[in-house]
């Protein structure tokens, strides 16, 4: 609704202006998304984003801040799979249960429960987001394969792999 977004706009705004509130942003958002699917979950490739953001922040306990390098590496590139089903239920909590708390640790403990009461609403997709994490974790291919070093480069260009090892300039 555009209530929400006007709460989401508000917040982020909040987390940009205060390093305090910063600390709970990417689980923030990655919540707010997979709650509002039809806007932020478009593709498969957004859901996977928010909703292996939100297991990462669960499951292993991952930064709060700003998420995991390894799932963003992971998710980068071409669309690659089916969307799965949204639940249609999404949650007891909302932006609503966390957008009044009165300083920045009642804040970022509105935020876990939101965060846990969400991730409950997705137990149909546990599995599936867990998959991809290991995936990621494991530098595979969205495919499952094990991806090599300029591979992926190599396909969206179609040069030869081993022309598309980049290297950092080391002085």
């Amino acid at each position: 609704t555009s209530g929400c977004q006007a709460m989401m706009d508000k917040l982020l705004a909040r987390d940009f202006g205060d390093v305090a509130y910063f600390r709970y942003h990417r689980m923030f958002v990655d919540i707010y998304c997979v709650q509002h699917p039809d806007r932020y979950c478009i593709s498969a490739k957004s859901l996977a984003a928010h909703l292996t953001g939100l297991c990462w922040f669960i499951d292993k306990g991952g930064s709060r801040a700003v998420g995991s390098e390894s799932l963003r590496r992971w998710l980068n590139g071409p669309p690659w799979m089916e969307k799965p089903e949204i639940p249609s239920f999404r949650g007891e909590l909302t932006i609503a249960d966390a957008r009044d708390a009165p300083d920045p640790e009642a804040y970022g403990q509105a935020v876990e429960l939101w965060a846990r009461s969400t991730w409950k609403a997705y137990s149909t997709l546990h599995s599936l987001a867990r998959q991809w994490i290991q995936q990621a974790l494991a530098g595979q291919g969205r495919s499952g394969r094990k991806m090599e070093r300029g591979a992926a480069l190599a396909s969206l260009v179609k040069l030869p792999r081993d022309r598309c090892n980049i290297e950092l300039y080391r002085p």
